[in-house]
This record gives C-alpha cells, sequence and structure tokens, in this order.
C-alpha cells in the first residue's frame, strides 16, 4: 500500500471508530427491572448517555483527532498516534466498566424512576439487568481506536506531508505581493525617467511667461 492510501486508511479508521462510538452512546446498552414500592419491578432502558456519560466527548475528540492527521506533520503525528491510544483505552474502559457492572451503570436511572439511592441500594434491588450489543459495540469501538492510533505511531514517517502543496501556495502569494510592490516602469522615481518630471518643467514655464510648445 502506497503513504498515501495508508494515510487516507488510517484516517478513515479513527472516523469511524469515532462515528461507531459516538452512536452506541446514543443507543440502549442496558435493560434493568427495578423495583417500585407497592408494584411489580419495572422495565428500565439505559442509554449510553447514562451508562457511560462521558463517552460521548471521546467520541469527539477522536473526530477532531481525525482532522488534525490531514495536515500534521511527522512530529505531531507522533503525539497525536499517543493520543488517539488514550481515547481508545478509555472508550474500551468505559464500555468494559458498563458490561461488568449494569446495575452500577444503570443506577443513576434507577434512583430516579424509584427513589433508591445509593450503589449498594441500588444494586441490591435490581432484579435483572440484560446488557445490549451496543456497549460490546462501544468496545470494539475503542479498540479500533487504540489500533489505529498505534498504526499512526509506526507509520507517521512514511506519510506525505501537505507541504509540497501548501508551499507552493504560499510561495506564489508571496511572489505576487512582491510584484505588486514593485513600481512601475517609468515610476521610479528617476527624473530623467519619470514623464511627469517634464509635466511639472512645463508648468513652471508658463507659470514665467515661457511658451511650452517652442521648441527647447
Amino acid at each position: 500500500m502506497s503513504a498515501r492510501r495508508l494515510k487516507l486508511a488510517v484516517i478513515l479508521l479513527v472516523l469511524a471508530a469515532s462515528a461507531l462510538a459516538l452512536l452506541a452512546w446514543t443507543q440502549v446498552w442496558i435493560t434493568a427491572d427495578a423495583p417500585q414500592p407497592g408494584t411489580a419491578p419495572k422495565a428500565l432502558e439505559v442509554t449510553g448517555s447514562t451508562a457511560a456519560p462521558g463517552l460521548t466527548a471521546l467520541a469527539l475528540a477522536g473526530v477532531a483527532l481525525a482532522g488534525a492527521l490531514t495536515i500534521a506533520g511527522p512530529v505531531i503525528r507522533v503525539v497525536l498516534g499517543l493520543l488517539e491510544i488514550l481515547l481508545g483505552f478509555s472508550v474500551g474502559l468505559a464500555a468494559a466498566l458498563a458490561l461488568g457492572d449494569p446495575a452500577g451503570a444503570s443506577s443513576a436511572l434507577i434512583t430516579a424512576a424509584t427513589g433508591i439511592a445509593g450503589s449498594k441500594s441500588v444494586t441490591d434491588g435490581v432484579v435483572a439487568s440484560v446488557s445490549t450489543p451496543w456497549p460490546y459495540l462501544a468496545l470494539v469501538a475503542g479498540v479500533a481506536m487504540a489500533a489505529a492510533g498505534l498504526t499512526v505511531l509506526v507509520t507517521a514517517r512514511r506519510w506525505p506531508g501537505p507541504g509540497s502543496r501548501y508551499q507552493a501556495v504560499r510561495f506564489e502569494a508571496a511572489d505576487a505581493a512582491d510584484g505588486a510592490g514593485r513600481p512601475a516602469a517609468g515610476a521610479s522615481g528617476d527624473p530623467a525617467t519619470d514623464p511627469s518630471s517634464d509635466a511639472v518643467d512645463d508648468w513652471d514655464g508658463l507659470t514665467r511667461g515661457e511658451d511650452p510648445t517652442a521648441p527647447r
């Protein structure tokens, strides 16, 4: 694979993994049956925004990082690769914590619906909880983000930079500005080559009563 295609593939992977994490955040992660005082347990749907509230910030940071990779130089790419690994680890950790403790991840919604507060009380009060596929997909997104960051670290120096195209534009703009600042021909301020000096002499002659049409 060429360096240009490799760069494009890694950036697309970062975008796709971040988009998957953001999509998972909006979906139902856990269905929990919580007790209601004097009534049968109530089924509550816990979305990713409740189970992993920080996931949206991590996913949006991944999208922004993909944009930064398109214009970053070799050194900055290494820094962004490390940051992408950290983002992927954080996304995967958030999903793993929700999968490992569904009742704890549902505690905020359960407390709002039942009035039961305290992590132990909520955990003991949950009759049953079932995880949907979305937290697993969020976990996959985190792994993909970390893998993309590792790929950036390994291949960053092989990527083509934005330098040639942007430098050409910059040099063309500089040349244009340079040309605009140069005086036009015959306007250098030299009396011998400046046509305006003749007009001034003619006007001075008229003020002295001389005929400007007479041969000099």
